[in-house]
Order: structure tokens, then sequence, then C-alpha cells
């Protein structure tokens, strides 16, 4: 966590088991990353809302103009 000071990045996911940084977001671009396999387990829909914001992003920026992000 303290690489990430000054850094536009927001962390979004921790290790419950040993609080390790696991996702975090981009404060400026429109980006956003975890460090697990969202669609593994425990359950088949727990981790959809990433694969929705990511289809979100998409659509967003499909209607930006080139160059911007």
């Amino acid at each position: 966590m303290d690489s990430l000071q000054g850094v536009p990045v927001r962390a979004t996911h921790f290790n419950l088991n040993d609080n390790t940084l696991e996702g975090m977001e981009h404060l400026e671009l429109p980006l956003y990353s975890v460090q697990y396999h969202p669609e593994a387990s425990p359950g088949p829909h727990d981790a959809s809302y990433l694969f929705d914001r990511f289809l979100h992003l998409m659509r967003e920026c499909s209607q930006r103009p080139a160059g911007r992000p």
C-alpha cells in the first residue's frame, strides 16, 4: 500500500487472510483490476458486478473521441 502513495489509484479489494491488496481502480483513467479469478468461486454470480462494470466502461469509452481517456 505504501507504494501507492501519490499515485491516482484507490484500493478496492483486500485479501481477508493477510490483508494484501487484491484490487484497485484508477481515479483518472477508466481502468480497474483485481488479482484473483472473479469467475472462479465461491458462487457463480458473486463477481458479476466486475463484468457488468467492464461492459459499462467499454460502452462509455466507445462513445468518447479518439485519444481521450
